[in-house]
C-alpha cells in the first residue's frame, strides 16, 4: 500500500496525540502541539499515512528569531514522531523533505531544530548555524537549516521560544 504525506486535518488531532504519546512516552509533545495550534503558531503540519493509518507526524511553527537586529522568518521543527515499530523505514525523512518544501512556500528563511545530531545533518541542518544564536539550547543537538542563503549570517542573534514550549 502506498504512503501519502498530506496536511494534517482537524479530525486527525486525537490520532496525532496518540502517535506522539507512543513515540515520546509521555504528554510533553502532545501539550506542545495543542498549545502551538491554540496560539496560531503552526506554519506546517503534515502526517504520513499508509492504508488509512497515520504512521508519522511533523509540525513546524513560527519561532521569533533575530540576527544583528533584523528579524529572521524562522520556524521550529518540533515535534516529529513516527509510530514505534515503523521507525527506521524512511517515514521521518519523507516527512522532513515534504515539510521543507512546505516551509519554503510559507516564506520561511530558516528552520531550527533540537534533535539528534546524527540524524538531522543529512537534511542540511548544522549546529554551526546556531552558534551565534542565544537560546535556551546550545551544543551539537541545536541545529538550523537556511532556506534562504545567509539568513542566519551575523555576529549576534537570538531565538525566543514561544510559551507553548514550556521553557
Amino acid at each position: 500500500m502506498a504512503e501519502i504525506i498530506r496536511a494534517a486535518a482537524t479530525a486527525d488531532a486525537d490520532t496525532i496525540a496518540t502517535l506522539n504519546r507512543a513515540a515520546f512516552g509521555g504528554e510533553d509533545e502532545v501539550g506542545i502541539i495543542e498549545r502551538l495550534r491554540g496560539d496560531g503558531l503552526v506554519a506546517v503540519e503534515l502526517v504520513a499515512e499508509q492504508g488509512g493509518v497515520i504512521t508519522g507526524h511533523i509540525l513546524l511553527s513560527w519561532l521569533p528569531t533575530m540576527m544583528d537586529g533584523r528579524r529572521v522568518k524562522a520556524l521550529a521543527l518540533a515535534p516529529m514522531a513516527v509510530q514505534p515499530g515503523q521507525q527506521k523505514q524512511g517515514i521521518g525523512g519523507r516527512l522532513i523533505a515534504a515539510a521543507l518544501d512546505e516551509a519554503r512556500d510559507t516564506g520561511a528563511e530558516a528552520i531550527i531544530v533540537l534533535g539528534h545530531p546524527d540524524y538531522y545533518p543529512r537534511f542540511g541542518f548544522s549546529a554551526a548555524l546556531t552558534q551565534n544564536l542565544a537560546s535556551p539550547f546550545q551544543g551539537e543537538a541545536f541545529m538550523a537549516l537556511e532556506l534562504v542563503p545567509a539568513a542566519l549570517a551575523g555576529r549576534q542573534g537570538s531565538v525566543s521560544y514561544p510559551s507553548a514550549f514550556g521553557l
